[in-house]
């Protein structure tokens, strides 16, 4: 799936979906469970990133390591928004 055809296709699907996780001031450990039900049930999930949950890193850092915990694919970072396939 890291074609970057494929990458391209998934960033312009992603354009039009909703936030529907938010990643806080609990940390990445809150969300993990719920950002793995969601990529179960759907192809692309947006997650929003509030400061409180940087910290001292960047969105692509957080982004990246909560990628990891899912075993997600980061399809692309855009201001404090991720998307995961």
């Amino acid at each position: 799936m890291s074609d970057k055809a494929d990458l391209q296709e998934l960033r312009k699907e992603a354009h039009d979906i909703d936030v529907t996780v938010w990643v806080g001031k609990s940390g990445l450990d809150a969300v993990t469970d719920e950002l793995a039900d969601q990529l179960a049930d759907r192809e692309l999930v947006k997650v929003k990133f509030h400061r409180a949950a940087r910290g001292s890193g960047t969105t692509e850092e957080v982004a990246a390591e909560l990628a990891e915990a899912v075993d997600a694919i980061l399809v692309e970072t855009r201001g404090n928004t991720a998307v995961y396939h």
